[in-house]
């Protein structure tokens, strides 16, 4: 059979945790275990998994802390979020938090294969660069150039020209921005924005890219040709 990727199960009810890994296994994917987060960080440091089925209730903390600490760590491994907490607030906060899909428990293992399998698909859509003008973006290593020299962007910086660069044209308001990049409502205080962006628009200005980042009042911030 052949294998179709490699999942990090994380998981404390045991039995689950076992009858998923069989499942999977069955379907043809090749897995990983942990019971708590401190396994999980551990397999992670080990190996390098094609995507993360993820419960939130966890002996040592949060699944949404965990994801969190995927996702400022810029890791762009796909997680199904797993879990029995199942109220409109519940998803809209995994999914918020870096979730790329939530099935509430308890599953359907057909659904569960199904969403698994959707979750890989796209992950395989996810190119390793992006090219946009004399830009180029290297997804896997979070880096910038602009005509091949590094542009030496920060974390936040990058994750922000990402999301630009993904959205050419398109006005995007600062909450929005926000809450993609930072994972958290922005409430009233932007400066941290403010001074990302104009960072960024510093380092984009220091040679002519061929695009911009226009602030239009109502509407946000959009990427454009110049």
């Amino acid at each position: 059979m052949i294998k179709k990727g490699l999942i990090l199960l994380v998981e404390d009810n045991l039995k689950l945790l076992d009858a998923n890994r069989r499942l999977l296994e069955c379907e043809g994917y090749e897995t990983l275990t942990a019971k708590n987060l401190s396994e999980a960080r551990g397999r992670l440091k080990e190996t390098t998994v094609d995507g993360i089925v993820l419960d939130i209730m966890l002996p040592d903390g949060s699944g949404l802390d965990f994801l969190k600490e995927l996702r400022d760590a810029s890791s762009n491994i796909p997680v199904l979020l797993l879990t029995a907490l199942n109220t409109p607030e519940d998803v809209v906060r995994g999914l918020k938090s870096g979730g790329d899909d939530y099935m509430p428990k308890p599953i359907n293992i057909e659904e569960l294969v199904a969403r698994v399998e959707a979750l890989m698909r796209r992950a395989a859509r996810v190119p390793e660069t992006i090219v946009k003008g004399s830009l180029k973006l290297d997804i896997a290593a979070g880096q910038a150039f602009l005509d091949d020299k590094d542009m030496l962007l920060t974390q936040k910086e990058f994750s922000l020209l990402l999301l630009f660069v993904q959205n050419d044209g398109r006005a995007m308001s600062a909450d929005y921005l926000y809450e993609k990049v930072w994972r958290h409502p922005m409430n009233e205080d932007n400066r941290a924005l403010k001074k990302h962006l104009s960072n960024l628009r510093k380092k984009l200005e220091e040679e002519d890219c061929g695009y911009q980042i226009i602030a239009t009042r109502g509407e946000g911030y959009c990427f454009e040709k110049t």
